[in-house]
């Protein structure tokens, strides 16, 4: 409580940190076990929803709304182990900026065709372009994982004998 009065009072100066960084001892600090449980929290959570949507497949809205928040759940569960800051910052790095851009898009893409529009049909094809970017953006993080997936892909597809 004293470093909340502290904080809210701006008796603290010499310290210059967000308190969303890891070294912070701000609002945000959790200990090493609590990130853990946090992060193994978040992601049981985000994966139960995924699979919970299985159940309502026949409806598309409420499958595409189960999906949506459980992947999101499941993706924002790494920013209790590296920290908010942290996670933003990777996410929007210059590698995987377009990826984070586009899985963000289909996210929002697919919340508006289930909440918005009611349409099932492009609620469908909103969960499957979710579900690439999902992929693509998840690829990102691995070493030339997108660069091998890439050439796999002109290999199989290539058309000329």
């Amino acid at each position: 409580m004293w470093k909340l009065n502290h904080f809210l009072s701006g008796d603290d100066e010499e310290r210059e940190e967000s308190f969303l960084e890891e070294e912070s001892d701000g609002l945000c600090s959790l200990s090493p076990t609590q990130r853990m449980y946090a992060f193994a929290a978040s992601l049981v959570a985000g994966l139960a929803l995924m699979f919970l949507s299985l159940i309502v497949f026949a409806k598309p809205i409420k499958y595409a709304l189960l999906f949506t928040f459980g992947n999101v759940l499941a993706v924002g569960s790494t920013a209790f182990l590296i920290g908010p800051g942290r996670q933003l910052g990777m996410m929007f790095d210059p590698v995987r900026i377009y990826a984070t851009a586009i899985y963000i898009g289909c996210v929002v893409l697919a919340l508006i065709c289930a909440l918005l529009i009611h349409s099932k049909i492009l609620t469908v094809f909103a969960i499957i372009f979710e579900i690439c970017a999902l992929i693509w953006y998840s690829l990102s993080s691995i070493p030339f994982a997108r660069r091998m997936v890439s050439n796999l892909m002109i290999r199989l597809c290539d058309t000329e004998l």
